[in-house]
């Protein structure tokens, strides 16, 4: 009881805040639904950069990354700060200065419309059959983990996600569909909060349980344990999946990280929204510099509970879930709970609304209906929100049968993100 009271305390607190500091808000015109009406600040743009960065699929996934192999997995957020550092100095000034909305609209200033529906549909394929998926099936599995529904009702471990995708999607929706981009920005911000402190919460609890309640016998107990191997985070160039080879780390996932951070309409929206172009390159830069230190959160804890169990468990994305379990006190575990419920809102949430700008700027106006209002865009734009989420939230439970969960995102996204960050590539530099 405990749990879930902690747990409804935060997740009601967030969406009051949320509520209060939106209430006002303009959300029929297209620049105060899509863009949060172009005043967001530096703070708030940084914390829902960081929020739709992290979530579920993060935490869970490079968790169980480290513990099946070794720390390669922070090269992921340690190599995301160069991009952001290039998203600063190179690609906002020309994004603020064409005054775009979307990504798309910019390769139709630069091309045309054709290129512009083809990436816009690349785009929505991506987010409605890859990324949705993962972000509620990895929501609900942590979930799952925690409460135990299919314990308590006595129902299969599927059933219990695809209850729990259901209930995640349903809510993550609301804020999504009928708050617009300040609700998910303003959520993305609070959530932000939460997530440091409860993140920060397990490797340290789990250090001090190590060191019998001493955090520096937990340290040494820490480096004395862990086999070196599991140390390493720059792999031999032959190293196979889920490891990563050490050339990635300067080819592959360079070229992937500055997609992600500097093309990719999610991310973009939060910095199209600034206030001006300091608000947008400060948010930036403030999230490089805490992408540095994320793996303390994010990968640590996989190594941890290697050691902690003896490396038993044959479904490796369990890890994190199982850690967070066994360490954390009956109160707080409502409490992170509901920071991980707001990690996986704030990525669900913000994709949504990037999908319906996408879809209603980029190709509903220019495809059927070039005269319509702003407030009749938004309204499609709703719409469609809704359809995505529905599409997502029923492929979601089968990502139980996709293997690991970094692997699979990072290999489905691979297969278009670099077509689409050559060609603003060629926008950006070739007459």
């Amino acid at each position: 009881m405990i749990i879930i009271l902690t747990f409804i305390a935060f997740t009601g607190l967030v969406a009051l805040i949320s509520w209060y500091k939106t209430k006002e808000e303009n959300l029929s015109t297209k620049e105060g639904y899509f863009l949060a009406g172009r005043g967001l600040t530096g703070l708030v743009i940084a914390g829902s950069l960081e929020m739709t960065n992290l979530s579920t699929e993060q935490l869970v996934g490079q968790a169980g990354q480290s513990y099946s192999t070794n720390m390669g997995a922070m090269s992921w957020s340690v190599n995301a700060s160069i991009a952001l550092l290039a998203l600063a100095l190179i690609f906002l000034p020309k994004y603020l200065k064409a005054g775009i909305t979307t990504i798309p609209e910019f390769l139709e200033v630069r091309f045309d419309r054709t290129t512009k529906q083809i990436i816009s549909f690349l785009f929505l394929l991506g987010y409605m059959l890859t990324y949705l998926p993962t972000v509620l099936y990895s929501g609900a599995l942590a979930f799952n983990q925690i409460f135990h529904l299919d314990q308590l009702f006595g129902i299969t471990t599927y059933q219990s996600i695809a209850i729990l995708c259901v209930a995640i999607g349903v809510i993550g929706s609301i804020y999504a569909i009928f708050g617009g981009l300040k609700a998910v920005a303003v959520s993305d911000t609070v959530n932000g909060v939460g997530l440091l402190i409860g993140g920060l919460l397990i490797p340290i609890l789990s250090i001090c349980i190590l060191g019998n309640g001493s955090f520096l016998a937990g340290i040494q107990d820490f480096i004395t344990n862990v086999p070196a191997e599991k140390f390493n985070a720059v792999n031999p160039a032959n190293a196979l999946p889920p490891m990563i080879p050490w050339p990635v780390l300067f080819l592959g996932m360079l070229f992937n990280n500055l997609f992600y951070w500097c093309t990719n309409q999610s991310i973009m929206q939060r910095v199209l929204g600034a206030k001006n172009l300091k608000e947008a390159q400060k948010g930036s830069l403030l999230t490089g510099l805490t992408c540095v230190f994320c793996p303390i959160f994010l990968v640590a804890p996989g190594v941890i509970q290697f050691i902690r169990d003896g490396g038993v468990l044959t479904d490796f994305d369990m890890a994190y879930p199982s850690l967070i379990k066994d360490i954390l006190p009956t109160p707080v575990l409502g409490f992170f709970a509901a920071v991980m419920f707001g990690a996986i809102l704030s990525s669900f949430n913000s994709v949504l609304n990037s999908a319906s700008t996408i879809y209603a700027l980029d190709i509903h106006r220019p495809l059927f209906n070039p005269t319509a209002s702003d407030a009749r865009m938004v309204k499609i734009g709703q719409n469609f929100g809704t359809v995505v989420a529905v599409v997502s939230t029923i492929m979601s439970p089968f990502m139980l049968y996709m293997g690991g969960i970094t692997s699979f995102v990072n290999s489905a996204f691979a297969a278009f993100n670099t077509p689409i960050f050559v060609c603003l590539l060629c926008g950006f530099f070739w007459k």
